[in-house]
């Protein structure tokens, strides 16, 4: 069975991120079908329609990597209830030139991490409006809201809590079926 390469977009860009650990967590406990990499969304440019005339190499290698994913998992923070506006800027670039979105019918899920008590439910829920108009097909379950952060990692970055680490390796193996049944609904 070939891979499923799938991107992981970290929308904090904060060296000792927990969405950055809770990335590298799900890439050491992926179903070994599953091909996880980081896709750095750091230096895009922010979105200008006036680019588009001559997108920047940034934007274009950007939308070349999503292009070729055949999933994505979006990890965020929770900025004032939202995304922060570097994942926000993200989804913007991939989303044009009009009509030619490279989001379009990629299946999707979506980790909220935050150090607060709601695991960034706000963030969460804002994420998967955008993702509908996008047409990317989110997976409904298990829902991932991973509160607490700051005490489930140890001074490597290393997950060291058992039951999020089981919770993450169930919902990777949802995501790994829910990557299948969309790519079958396609054929």
């Amino acid at each position: 069975m070939e891979k499923l390469k799938i991107g992981l977009l970290v929308g904090s860009l904060r060296k000792e991120s927990f969405n950055l650990k809770t990335a590298k967590a799900l890439m050491s406990i992926a179903p070994r079908s599953l091909d996880l990499e980081l896709v750095d969304i750091s230096k895009l440019q922010f979105f200008n329609q006036d680019l588009e005339e001559q997108p920047t190499a940034e934007w274009e290698e950007f939308r070349r990597n999503i292009k070729s994913l055949d999933g994505v998992i979006f990890l965020t923070p929770e900025y004032n209830r939202s995304v922060p506006g570097v994942l926000k800027n993200a989804i913007d670039v991939g989303s044009r030139p009009y009509g030619q979105s490279v989001w379009d019918s990629k299946p999707a899920a979506i980790v909220s991490v935050t150090p607060g008590n709601l695991g960034g439910f706000g963030a969460n829920h804002h994420l998967r409006q955008s993702l509908v108009f996008l047409n990317m097909p989110t997976m409904a379950q298990p829902e991932a809201y991973i509160s607490g952060a700051s005490k489930l990692f140890d001074d490597t970055g290393t997950l060291t809590n058992d039951s999020t680490k089981e919770f993450l390796t169930k919902f990777m193996t949802a995501f790994e079926s829910w990557v299948l049944l969309t790519r079958q609904s396609k054929n």
